[in-house]
């Protein structure tokens, strides 16, 4: 049964990368999850950052078109020790696994750079990655036809 279903033709439905190009990095970072949606005005990425506060979250443009998200918790204080917590806690499980996360995305070629904000509320990092004018269209005309060029 499974050599039928992962031989079928729709094993490339599920195994596919996605149709936006995003590029995940694989330094021991997690990826965050991350929706994207295009407007008539603007591509709007949403990202997930649990517990982390705009000073903990990086947004930059590389590379001319390729946006990058990292966001890291804060680093503990001199003298805290890694098992502790907030207060002298100390942790017995921790199975939400790191908070780190780092993100690329290529931008498509019709957005203003420039323009990008971001913003973080709880617990979602929104950014807003505004589009170019399309230009006029040109009008038709009709071209005079001689015989001679």
């Amino acid at each position: 049964m499974a050599d039928f279903f992962f031989g079928s033709p729709f094993r490339r439905l599920f195994h596919a990368r996605p149709f936006f190009p995003a590029v995940e990095w694989s330094s021991g970072a997690a990826a965050a999850a991350m929706d994207w949606v295009e407007t008539p005005a603007s591509h709007v990425l949403r990202v997930n950052v649990p517990g982390l506060g705009k000073d903990d979250v990086k947004v930059q443009v590389e590379e001319g078109n390729v946006l990058t998200i990292r966001g890291a918790p804060p680093r503990p204080r001199p003298g805290q020790g890694e098992a502790r917590g907030r207060g002298g806690a100390v942790w017995h499980v921790a199975e939400r696994g790191k908070p780190e996360f780092a993100r690329a995305v290529a931008l498509p070629e019709n957005v203003r750079v420039d323009g990008i904000r971001a913003g973080v509320e709880n617990g979602v990092l929104t950014v807003v990655v505004p589009k170019e004018a399309a230009p006029a269209r040109p009008k038709p005309r009709p071209i005079a036809v001689s015989s001679k060029l």
